[in-house]
């Protein structure tokens, strides 16, 4: 069986191209998004690509914990990328105890700007920055685990330091090769891929640090004065490289 590694994470960050950094170990596989459409299923949010997203993947959300906690190829370590936002508050996450669990963030405004972008709304639930803050808290409880937190625009700014930061915390070996990709599809990747991932198919590693000038409309105003206490909190415990 191997080592399962859960990153939470919120969309419109660099959770697909995090994806990509440990799928090009020699010794990982990856899962992309297992609870994508329960999450459709539970919500009936009008998601692109929805009917294809429910057609290929298990709604039930008992057989996708069962997925990811029983079974696993020939690989030595699992590299589970998830949303935050697709599971609710009264799910049962005692799952996770077995698993190396680890969040990625990223500046909320930078979110909400990508996200508008990309599917023209944005909520607060859409990002899932609350529920990352809860889901850390009720990880945190269940597996008494010290959970890594990096933020993507460390990761930009530094990406060898901090992955070798992170692969320190969860007792894994860092490879170089974390930090290049070949571009393209994988056949890992979500079926939801043409919609979401142009740019990190067309990446061949983490995109150099550009800092953004992000002005938003009133409506994201309020979507970022709600979610930002939940990001201080995370941002103030996130890993730094050394």
């Amino acid at each position: 069986m191997p080592l399962k590694i859960a990153m939470w994470s919120g969309p419109r960050n660099i959770s697909t191209a995090m994806m990509r950094s440990f799928e090009n170990r020699p010794d990982t596989e990856v899962v992309d998004e297992p609870f994508y459409a329960y999450y459709l299923r539970q919500s009936g949010s009008p998601h692109p690509m929805a009917e294809e997203i429910l057609a290929s993947q298990s709604h039930d959300y008992n057989k996708v914990v069962k997925q990811l906690t029983e079974t696993g190829g020939a690989a030595t370590i699992q590299y589970q990328k998830h949303m935050t936002h697709h599971l609710g508050a009264d799910e049962d996450l005692s799952w996770t105890v077995g698993l190396i669990n680890c969040f990625l963030i990223r500046n909320p405004a930078e979110v909400i700007a990508s996200y508008t972008q990309s599917r023209g709304v944005c909520s607060a639930h859409d990002i899932g920055i609350i529920r990352q803050w809860q889901i850390y808290q009720q990880v945190h409880a269940l597996t008494g685990q010290a959970l890594p937190i990096v933020d993507a625009n460390d990761v930009l700014q530094n990406p060898e330091p901090i992955l070798k930061a992170l692969c320190k915390k969860i007792a894994i070996p860092f490879h170089a090769n974390m930090l290049a990709w070949p571009p393209g599809t994988r056949s890992s990747d979500g079926v939801w891929h043409p919609h979401w991932y142009a740019s990190v198919k067309a990446s061949t590693g983490f995109a150099p640090y550009v800092a953004k000038s992000v002005t938003l409309d009133t409506q994201q105003q309020h979507v970022y004065a709600e979610v930002k206490p939940y990001y201080a909190e995370l941002y103030a415990r996130r890993i730094q490289g050394t």
